[in-house]
């Protein structure tokens, strides 16, 4: 079995402290909390919609776990040209072979809504796709692999595929909300870039302040990551019960 490297996340809060190393790391590559997130933008978008189709909301729930907290992060795992996050717990073929098999399942079901249902989820399907190899494989010598492109990725596009898929259209309305919830992703990722940093370095000069600084990130990530997570669950029973 392959081991996890000195810059490996097994320990992570994300990542449960039982079972077998390779469930841990499994479930350490689906990021969870940040899926979280993505999952809640789309049903922020989906929720805003004037009617809500109950089958699109699931669909495009299970498009982003797909895509996004597993293809896109087996991607990450795969492409990562700098600290490999997991080691080399699965391989090279299993991470690529997950990918796929992933990716082809998502654009399956996006695909057939596309075509019956909301063809202009394509204009947002076509740079989610571009994004998931772009940002994740650091092609372009990692011109995507950016906070910015990041926001805009798995921040602002989650939002308009939930409201389009619901509706076939993008209304002002939703433009300034999906922006939002890019802020919101964009502060994510740069408090989880400086978290990593810290969690490598080896500080032993002022032990306690650094502890306290990752301390800090770390409750920054659980709130910002709880918070989204909640509120896209308040909008769905607020839409139920309305």
């Amino acid at each position: 079995m392959g081991q996890v490297n000195k810059g490996n996340r097994i320990n992570e809060w994300f990542v449960p402290a039982f079972g077998p190393l390779k469930f841990r790391v499994l479930v350490g590559l689906l990021f969870l909390p940040y899926t979280g997130m993505v999952l809640s933008y789309t049903m922020i978008g989906s929720m805003l919609a004037p009617v809500i189709h109950g089958d699109r909301a699931i669909a495009i729930l299970v498009i982003y776990f797909l895509a996004l907290g597993i293809g896109a992060h087996a991607l990450d795992a795969f492409g990562s040209k700098e600290v490999k996050p997991w080691g080399e717990v699965f391989t090279a073929v299993q991470l690529c072979a997950l990918a796929i098999l992933a990716l082809s399942v998502a654009y399956a079901i996006g695909i057939y809504y596309m075509l019956f249902y909301a063809p202009l989820l394509w204009a947002i399907a076509i740079p989610e796709g571009f994004f998931v190899l772009a940002y994740n494989l650091e092609w372009f010598n990692g011109r995507f692999h950016t906070d910015g492109w990041f926001a805009v990725s798995w921040g602002s596009l989650p939002v308009l595929a939930g409201y389009v898929l619901q509706t076939n259209q993008i209304s002002w309305t939703i433009l300034p909300i999906a922006a939002s919830m890019g802020f919101f992703s964009l502060v994510e990722i740069k408090a989880s870039r400086s978290y990593k940093v810290l969690k490598r370095a080896h500080c032993e000069d002022e032990f306690e302040d650094h502890m306290a600084r990752i301390q800090i990130l770390e409750q920054i990530l659980k709130s910002i990551s709880l918070g989204v997570i909640l509120l896209g669950l308040g909008l769905i029973v607020w839409r139920v019960l309305s």
